[in-house]
């Protein structure tokens, strides 16, 4: 490696070891950093003041290093700052969408931090500000908006809001007459709900203490929220679950789930004290979704084998699954994503041969259209409407060259009305760039996709220097979509890739399959063969690549330190999912019990916990000569735990090789999503683009090509 010269010598913090040892299926493990998992973890989460004050010391000391490490980047942090900013329409506003006599929308003011909820009158008017982000977060060091959603009388808006980033909201109501809230409010939410038919109450989710939501209940307005009545319980730790209406109002569903299971209760929005519904028991790897279509619904499902799933329908007064009637058969390869109802029209979303495609259905005829493309890679969004008796649905269109564009379309004459191009200020000229599409060769023979985006004046000799971003869990394609701030590392030369890895749902579902439980190796060895090809194509070279991901991804990240160290230049792992196997041992914890499909039971299953024990990066640190290794957490996260990459940078500091630094930088006034503002956002994605271009050599303060 060669990048140590490139950071100062600075004594990195090191944790005194207290090991700790379990015993699982005959096979011992020893943890030596166990002790910095808070013990009142549930308490400390809601009051940050709580922590132990030895751990908030390690932590401390873990952010006087890194600062220490970085501070001879704190001008680039600056430019690449202003550069970023500087591509974003500060009083940017989305497209109202109309709903009965108003059009609904949100926009942000010059300087502001949060985003404001607006209305207007349907065809034009002045704004009427219904919810000022900045206002309600003034003084507050983190502050999150959660659902925004107004009454169908259009006299009340229900809002959600958590103040600590650990994701317990709390919901108020605003009477839009006055702007006053009312007294009603209820903590500990899911951070949504929905309004019954009459408007003098809404539904929601109960977070237990464990940060699952546990109970759906009905609050009547005005009442205390001690008495609101529970709707329904479930009782299996195993799944999650939400509320959620139908635009026509007839309806609340209940959606239970987990990754390979689901199940739907239904009441009518009419009768808030009635019982729910059963419509298809769970029943394990049977999947299906419902939507509204006026007296049936549409199901989307994987029933009958139908892996890359079918559209049936069903009777709404009895939607049980004896009453399913298929719509739209199941074909192989067609990956159907999600299905919107209209009063004559059906709109889905899907993906085929890698790239989304949005179909649209005459109810009456059976008719099918497609709405088409010309890019080679893109990203399309299916906003649709606030309304069900319409023609006009919306969509967005982009991709990692071309800005945002926002269309409303009409799919009875199919007419496609460009309502908005995402405003770049500083200026963004797509001749400029090129984006490409590579397939690279598997192990196994699978050919995995690359999205590129590099200047057209990079020179593609082997020595650019490159980000290579990869997620693959829990079936999440990441979007070949335009995002402004990654032209501050194409700028300098870099070329920006992502690795569209086996357990996303990139190549349809069997894509997913393929890289999960006993197949999660794929989602490592593809990312290798991503980087090994970037190198054989001499786009860049192994030590001029950054490889990034978070969460999950922050997990492949430590995957890939572990088993290829030297096919990477230096790793960013944000709020990374690292000790995977003392997680899923851990029933008490938040997501534990709904993972262990994705993951595996290593509780109940010694296969499990072999698999996992193959590659869980805490697990597998060892004596390797690692590259430059940033990682990044929020103290109140309740996904991935701030201790695991605490842990796991202190026993890469002891057990690795080699001088290269590992930075550990921890917000200790956020969650899992990072800081709350769109600009502190900015800051912190400023930081590290300063690591990748520190490691990369490209630490100048010019944002031209060099």
């Amino acid at each position: 490696m060669t990048t140590t010269s490139r950071f100062p010598i600075v004594s990195p913090p090191s944790p005194e070891k207290r090991p700790i040892s379990d015993t699982h299926h005959g096979i011992t493990r020893t943890d030596e950093y166990a002790w910095l998992r808070a013990d009142n973890w549930q308490e400390m989460f809601r009051d940050p003041t709580l922590l132990d004050a030895a751990i908030r010391a390690e932590l401390d000391a873990e952010n006087a290093y890194q600062s220490a490490l970085m501070a001879d980047t704190s001008d680039l942090q600056k430019q690449l700052f202003k550069e970023m900013k500087g591509r974003i329409k500060e009083d940017d506003s989305s497209v109202p969408m109309k709903d009965g006599p108003y059009a609904y929308g949100s926009s942000f003011k010059l300087g502001g931090e949060q985003p404001r909820y607006f209305r207007m009158p349907r065809d034009g008017g002045p704004e009427q500000i219904l919810l000022d982000g900045d206002a309600e977060a003034e003084g507050k060091a983190y502050f999150r908006l959660g659902g925004v959603d107004h009454s169908t009388d259009h006299g009340k808006l229900l809002w959600a809001f958590d103040d600590k980033g650990s994701e317990f909201y709390t919901l108020r109501v605003r009477d839009l007459a006055d702007g006053n809230d009312l007294a009603d409010q209820i903590p500990a939410t899911g951070g949504s709900g929905v309004w019954d038919a009459g408007n003098d109450g809404f539904f929601y989710t109960r977070l237990d203490p464990n940060h699952r939501p546990s109970k759906v209940l009905f609050h009547a307005l005005g009442q205390a929220s001690e008495n609101d009545r529970l709707i329904y319980e479930e009782t299996d730790p195993g799944f999650f679950m939400n509320v959620d209406g139908t635009r026509n109002n007839e309806w609340i569903m209940i959606g239970i789930n987990d990754h390979e299971t689901s199940e739907y209760r239904l009441l009518s929005a009419s009768n808030p004290f009635a019982e729910p519904t059963l419509v298809s028991a769970r029943e394990t790897g049977l999947q299906y979704e419902l939507e509204e279509g006026g007296d049936i619904f549409f199901i989307l499902t994987n029933a009958d084998g139908a892996k890359d799933f079918k559209i049936m329908t069903a009777p709404a007064n009895d939607p049980v699954r004896a009453n399913w009637r298929e719509l739209v058969p199941h074909e192989p390869g067609r990956l159907i994503l999600s299905v919107i109802g209209f009063k004559d029209h059906m709109v889905r979303l899907e993906r085929k041969e890698g790239l989304p495609r949005i179909v649209v259905r005459d109810r009456a005829s059976g008719a099918e259209h497609l709405i088409s493309f010309d890019e080679e890679a893109f990203s399309l969004g299916l906003s649709g409407s606030l309304e069900y008796d319409t023609e006009i649905m919306r969509f967005s269109y982009s991709s990692m060259t071309t800005p945002s564009q926002v269309f409303d379309y009409n799919m009875r004459t199919r007419e496609r009305m460009l309502l908005k191009t995402q405003e770049v200020p500083s200026g963004h000229d797509p001749d400029l760039y090129i984006t490409r599409r590579l397939m690279a060769p598997a192990a196994d023979g699978e050919l995995v996709p690359i999205s590129l985006l590099h200047h057209r004046d990079t020179s593609l000799d082997g020595s650019a220097p490159c980000l290579l971003y990869g997620y693959g869990s829990y079936g999440i394609t990441v979007p070949a979509a335009f995002n402004t701030n990654w032209f501050s590392l194409v700028d300098r030369g870099l070329v920006f890739a992502i690795a569209h890895v086996r357990g996303g749902k990139d190549k349809g579902y069997g894509w997913y399959d393929d890289g999960k439980r006993a197949q999660k190796m794929n989602t490592f060895t593809d990312f290798i063969a991503c980087a090994r090809h970037l190198v054989a194509e001499r786009y860049t070279a192994h030590d001029r690549i950054v490889a990034q991901g978070g969460s999950a991804g922050g997990m492949l990240m430590g995957a890939i330190a572990n088993m290829a160290p030297e096919c990477f230049g230096g790793i960013v792992a944000e709020v990374p999912f690292v000790d995977v196997l003392t997680t899923m041992l851990d029933a008490t914890l938040p997501l534990t019990p709904p993972e262990w499909p994705e993951w595996g039971n290593p509780i109940a299953s010694a296969d499990d916990y072999r698999t996992i024990a193959a590659y869980s990066p805490y697990d597998n640190v060892a004596d390797l000569d690692y590259p430059p290794i940033l990682a990044l957490a929020g103290l109140t996260d309740p996904r991935v735990t701030y201790w695991e990459p605490a842990k796991w940078v202190a026993r890469l500091r002891d057990r690795k090789s080699g001088d290269n630094p590992v930075l550990f930088k921890i917000n200790m006034d956020s969650g899992h999503a990072g800081a709350s503002g769109r600009f502190s956002r900015l800051e912190e994605i400023a930081y590290t683009y300063s690591f990748t271009l520190k490691v990369v050599g490209k630490a100048d303060l010019a944002g031209e090509r060099k």
